[in-house]
């Protein structure tokens, strides 16, 4: 039997007086390390939730991988690269590999009798995965595609519908700056709202033979490819797997190049990766508060039990196994305040995920709610540092013990 915990057992649940005065102190630290515990689930639900839709709704509009010509050419009006590619069955064949799909790029200007909106047409065809704008789809739906005829149906933004006032199934003329000048009518089938503004009023999904069309280009010449990724942290290694089958290719004396979604908006990535730093700033923050209330409790807990200290000692218990009662008393303290944490921020966490209770401004934040994403492992390693890191905090006060000598204390009393 551990006679320490059967020691630290008994003075926690005493009904002495002691005890009395210490319970407004341990219920103080129960209810301090909660709401730290808390805190840092909320926080790293909340980070994780947005790190993933912002990811999301990045690689929606722009795959996670991108194979186009190597012409140097940063606009839309790049060099077309053949359809057919003979790396593209070893491609597919990748564990890492979801999807691929050909599109085709062409910059033009929407206008209306009052509006007019500069916009790229992003070509499709029926390989197109429509999953994500589905997903995000507020009025009609994703047009289809066949191969006999080409289809002048478009899906907008609600951002760029309300920019030009459209609506759903009304048509619009698109006009082209090229030589010679060119116009295209096409009619609304589905308007999408993905709440992300700066891809939102730019893209246009159309039928990409009026893509090729419009850059002279013929049926087996496209902007390039988009590959989906199923494990985007695996994301650079299939980087270097594709770029291994296809950088040096040459078709038609064509140059490809393979480019990342993080290479090609950096920005956005290197922003949310700021946001890591600020969720170890909570967590470390929030650690320190709950350390040190434990210490005080702690200390506390010894200068109150003095006699009872020098009365072990004098019994011939050891400052080790004195340490360990206390170190166990502020334990189970942690303990019940970490468990109260997870109860109230994991419900706080569901609430949010089911009803999306505080909202926000998605032209600020890309988002129309808090996101939360609960990852189980992520809160069981949170819970495991923490308690490690309060264990790590009370061995250096718990060292209190050893200065209390029996023959004082038994003697003042």
């Amino acid at each position: 039997m551990n006679i320490e915990w059967t020691i630290a057992r008994r003075l926690i649940f005493s009904k002495s007086g002691n005890n009395r005065t210490l319970r407004p102190i341990m219920w103080l630290s129960v209810g301090s390390t909660a709401l730290s515990v808390m805190v840092m689930i909320v926080a790293l639900s909340v980070l994780i939730g947005f790190k993933q839709q912002i990811t999301e709704k990045v690689t929606g509009f722009l795959a996670h991988i991108q194979i186009t010509n190597y012409d140097g050419n940063a606009s839309y009006e790049t060099q077309p690269i053949n359809r057919e590619q003979d790396f593209l069955s070893t491609i597919k064949d990748f564990a890492n590999v979801q999807h691929l799909q050909p599109y085709t790029l062409k910059a033009g200007i929407i206008t209306t009798q009052e509006n007019i909106q500069g916009v790229v047409l992003k070509g499709i065809d029926t390989a197109f995965d429509w999953r994500f704008f589905d997903a995000n789809m507020v009025e009609g739906t994703h047009f289809t595609l066949n191969d006999s005829a080409s289809s002048n149906a478009v899906c907008i933004s609600r951002t760029l519908a309300n920019l030009l006032q459209l609506h759903l199934n009304d048509a619009f003329d698109m006009y082209f700056v090229q030589e010679p000048p060119r116009q295209r009518k096409f009619k609304i089938a589905g308007i999408f709202d993905t709440q992300f503004g700066d891809f939102d009023k730019l893209y246009v999904l159309c039928d990409m033979r009026h893509a090729q069309r419009l850059n002279g280009w013929n049926a087996h010449q496209i902007t390039g490819y988009e590959v989906y990724v199923k494990d985007f942290a695996a994301l650079d290694a299939a980087f270097e797997d594709i770029s291994d089958h296809t950088f040096y290719t040459l078709q038609s004396d064509t140059r490809l190049m393979v480019e990342t979604v993080k290479q090609r908006y950096s920005q956005i990535f290197d922003w949310l990766h700021l946001q890591d730093l600020n969720m170890w700033v909570i967590l470390v923050l929030m650690l320190i508060v709950a350390g040190f209330n434990m210490i005080s409790s702690l200390l506390i807990m010894v200068l109150e039990r003095t006699t009872l200290i020098g009365l072990l000692k004098a019994l011939g218990t050891t400052n080790v196994s004195l340490r360990r009662i206390f170190i166990y008393q502020s334990l189970f303290i942690a303990g019940q305040g970490m468990l109260w944490g997870n109860l109230i921020g994991i419900g706080l966490c569901l609430v949010q995920q089911q009803f999306g209770a505080i909202a926000l401004d998605p032209a600020t934040y890309y988002l129309s709610q808090v996101p939360i994403c609960i990852r189980w492992e992520y809160l069981l390693l949170l819970n495991v540092g923490t308690l490690a890191g309060i264990l790590l905090i009370l061995i250096v006060p718990s060292l209190l013990v050893s200065k209390i000598s029996p023959s004082k204390t038994l003697r003042f009393n």
